[in-house]
């Protein structure tokens, strides 16, 4: 009667010693075009070896493993086409920065228990989040910010659609997001809410960058972009005092509890009474992706030198601990990309 049990866990404990090699997998794939070659009629084996510019073995050899991790599907006669995975990854730059900017997290988990023995200790994702190294005033060049801005803005118009879908802001005059990077999720917001006053807060590389960008994108409409460090930087002097929503989208873990009650004391003291606070990001103990908050963000986070992937309680706690009222998770259409929590500075009447 155990047996059956005793053959799922002998997988699932090969699948966690096999991980890397399904990952390169997938960045093999990526690389080569595989999936981009495959978007119309079913092709040979010699057909993608030769776009690849692999050998026939080799591509045999790739092809049959997409195929095994449901990347491709196998039509026998020497032929393939796009599997389930493959075809959603089709077309989502996304999924290929992500999986291009991994190269970092690989190398600083060539040796974990060392990585586990000195947060402190230089490491590859620590260059690449180039703010996790910032002790004083922000001076990070356009060249420093580049690689994780692009990444950000890939991955941002999915979690903004997220963040809309659970949390209403009408009503709202002037939102502030802080961290706002390309302004990408400034834009969605922009598109939903055309009367709604929007301003953003991040590195000055990084905001002169996101202006030029949203120059082009959404010239129609000023969306103001300051230039500032968010721990340094007053708010309220530089995007104005008449805010009533504060955002931190994809901000908080990447911060230790202290500079995180720090950033959540500014958003109390810019919003105006009554105003609201937006947290969207993944979070711990997520139903059904609980290894992404506790493994990857818990490892990735590490590495970074910063940070960790919070329970929606635990974030809950610490807002209300800053003075905000009603904190609350909202519902979000896809949680193992996002949660939101929404909360309010107080009024003079809430304590009545």
């Amino acid at each position: 009667m155990t047996r059956p049990v005793a053959r799922g866990d002998t997988r699932r404990l090969f699948d966690i010693c096999a991980g890397f090699v399904y990952s390169q997998v997938l960045n093999a794939c990526l690389e080569l075009s595989i999936f981009e070659q495959l978007t119309g009629p079913p092709k040979t084996v010699g057909q993608i070896a030769a776009a690849s510019g692999l050998s026939q073995a080799a591509a045999e050899r790739l092809l049959a493993a997409a195929a095994s991790l449901d990347l491709l599907q196998s039509l026998g006669r020497d032929e393939y086409t796009l599997g389930r995975l493959g075809a959603a990854a089709v077309g989502n730059p996304a999924i290929r920065a992500m999986v291009a900017h991994h190269d970092a997290l690989y190398r600083d988990l060539a040796d974990p228990v060392a990585l586990l023995a000195d947060r402190s200790a230089p490491t590859a994702l620590r260059r690449y989040w180039a703010y996790a190294n910032v002790n004083g005033p922000p001076d990070l060049s356009a060249e420093a910010t580049g690689a994780y801005t692009t990444l950000m803005a890939d991955s941002q118009a999915m979690i903004a659609d997220q963040v809309l879908a659970a949390c209403d802001l009408s009503g709202a005059r002037h939102l502030l997001d802080i961290g706002g990077g390309a302004g990408v999720f400034s834009e969605h917001v922009a598109g939903r809410y055309p009367a709604l006053t929007l301003s953003l807060l991040d590195l000055p590389s990084v905001a002169e960058a996101a202006g030029r960008r949203l120059a082009i994108s959404l010239p129609e409409r000023r969306i103001a972009c300051h230039g500032g460090d968010m721990f340094r930087t007053a708010w309220a002097d530089a995007a104005g005092r008449d805010i009533d929503a504060v955002s931190f989208v994809r901000i908080l873990h990447d911060h230790d509890d202290a500079a995180v009650a720090a950033l959540l004391a500014k958003a109390l003291a810019t919003l105006v009474p009554g105003g609201r606070l937006i947290v969207a990001e993944p979070m711990a103990d997520t139903p059904g992706a609980r290894p992404i908050g506790a493994a990857y963000f818990g490892m990735y986070l590490w590495a970074m030198g910063q940070g960790t992937a919070r329970t929606p309680a635990t974030l809950c706690a610490m807002i209300r601990a800053a003075g905000f009222v009603d904190a609350r998770l909202l519902g979000t259409p896809n949680p193992l990309l996002a949660r939101v929590i929404l909360a309010h500075r107080a009024t003079a009447t809430d304590g009545d």
